[in-house]
């Protein structure tokens, strides 16, 4: 791609799905709902609106099958309940009644988002995360404001950000990592904003809201949900800054903060990609990387946020010992290796499965595993290939424990008559998924 198709903006609408909500002809954003982004306001996004923001949306926020749409989102989301106690279910009981309402207090501006309840969420570190959970109405009219601004903000957003976008994700911003570490640019900076999501300040997110769009009640819509009052035990305060993690609007608000950063990134050569706020700068030099960093820290440091000073460095990943972590991969030495991290965190899972104590059938309980072994291979597929039997012989041998101690003869699964007892081919006979069987499938595909 050159560098003025990727300055242009019509570049990134390059899918042909979706349809005009009369049955006209196609459009490009294909994930965009056809009932609001008609093929006359996709051309809008490419050919220019006047003074270069959008006004008028609100109407189609507000209309009973742009709400409509947003529930059945929310609802096959599923999620817990708000500060209101209303599920999903006791929602879905009245949904007519509470959607008509829902309606009608949007339509007439009286409509005013509730606190997020906050809980904390352990990490693999013994750490916590903050969480926001918004009622299911606050949800929903977040979901129909997200379905009319996405495609305003997303033809704008870079091919370097992966995160959190229609049609991209984790695995493209890991292939494109891994190409440019083969086209030689090994010397990365490994960058991390500390505190990304509770730190942004909102008076500068909506300066960059408002440069795209003018209609007074959606971006009073949009302010009013950055300061949410947010609920944690008998504590209740309103935040000066962040995005409440757990909010729909936040991956696309936490995007767009970060867009002017790309550009820059862009503009000044430097290949960054970026997921949220997870980002890698790779370059063909040290003095590159060492330039590239002294950029970011000026802009990060400009914009109210804050480099991780543990978490940011340059390195030549190339060198034993110098490489990074990114979306749970470690890339060093030329070769990709699963984070420690995230195997310590998939072992963890491994053995919440396979406690000896549980009561259940081998049968169930390597059904109950499997799909653990498949969603983890499908995205580790690409690491060291001998991780895979030494994980296929840990996952065996605490199967074979548990056999063993539902045959009320105890023992951790390792002597050499439970090998000949339960071998490999017993445990592909009760359907067990394989990991090394399954690289080896995917790295040397049958023909015919």
């Amino acid at each position: 791609m050159t560098g003025e198709e990727q300055g242009n903006p019509v570049s990134a609408v390059t899918a042909t799905q979706g349809r005009d909500a009369t049955g006209g002809t196609s459009h490009g954003l294909w994930w965009a709902e056809a009932s609001i982004w008609t093929d006359r306001m996709v051309s809008a996004l490419g050919n220019g609106v006047k003074g270069g923001k959008w006004f008028s949306l609100i109407d189609k926020l507000v209309r009973p099958a742009t709400l409509d749409i947003a529930w059945r989102r929310v609802a096959r989301n599923q999620g817990a309940g708000g500060v209101d106690g209303q599920s999903i279910e006791r929602f879905d009981a009245r949904s007519v009644r509470y959607l008509r309402e829902l309606q009608h207090s949007l339509a007439e501006g009286s409509y005013r988002p509730a606190p997020v309840k906050r809980v904390e969420i352990p990490k693999a570190d013994g750490k916590t995360r903050p969480l926001g959970i918004p009622t299911v109405k606050d949800r929903i009219v977040q979901t129909a404001l997200k379905m009319v601004i996405e495609p305003i903000f997303e033809v704008q957003f870079r091919p370097g950000s992966f995160g959190f976008r229609p049609g991209r994700g984790c695995k493209d911003a890991l292939r494109q990592v891994d190409r440019l570490l083969k086209d030689g640019y090994t010397h990365v900076v490994d960058a991390d904003l500390k505190s990304y999501f509770d730190t942004i300040p909102h008076d500068r997110l909506m300066t960059l809201v408002e440069g795209s769009i003018s209609d007074g009640r959606v971006l009073a819509l949009i302010d009013g949900f950055l300061r949410q009052e947010i609920m944690a035990a008998m504590a209740r305060w309103q935040p000066t800054t962040g995005t409440p993690q757990g909010a729909v609007l936040s991956p696309l608000l936490a995007n767009l903060y970060l867009h002017p950063l790309d550009v820059l990134m862009e503009r000044s050569g430097y290949r960054m990609v970026r997921y949220a706020d997870d980002f890698v700068i790779l370059c063909a030099s040290a003095a590159e990387a060492a330039a590239a960093l002294h950029q970011v820290t000026t802009w990060v440091n400009a914009n109210g946020l804050t480099l991780h000073p543990d978490k940011t460095r340059v390195g030549d990943s190339a060198q034993p010992g110098q490489g990074f972590d990114f979306l749970g991969y470690r890339f060093e030495a030329g070769r990709r290796f699963v984070r420690d991290k995230s195997l310590r965190a998939f072992k963890d899972k491994l053995r919440a499965k396979t406690r000896r104590s549980r009561g259940d059938s081998l049968g169930r309980i390597i059904e109950d595993l499997n799909p653990l072994l498949i969603g983890w291979f499908g995205y580790f597929k690409h690491a060291r290939p001998r991780l895979f039997r030494r994980l296929d012989q840990i996952i065996r041998r605490r199967l074979r424990a548990v056999v063993r101690k539902q045959e009320r003869r105890p023992s951790m699964g390792r002597s050499e008559a439970d090998h000949r007892r339960w071998t490999i081919a017993f445990f592909a006979d009760q359907g067990l998924f394989a990991l090394k069987e399954a690289h080896e499938a995917a790295r040397y595909p049958r023909c015919g």
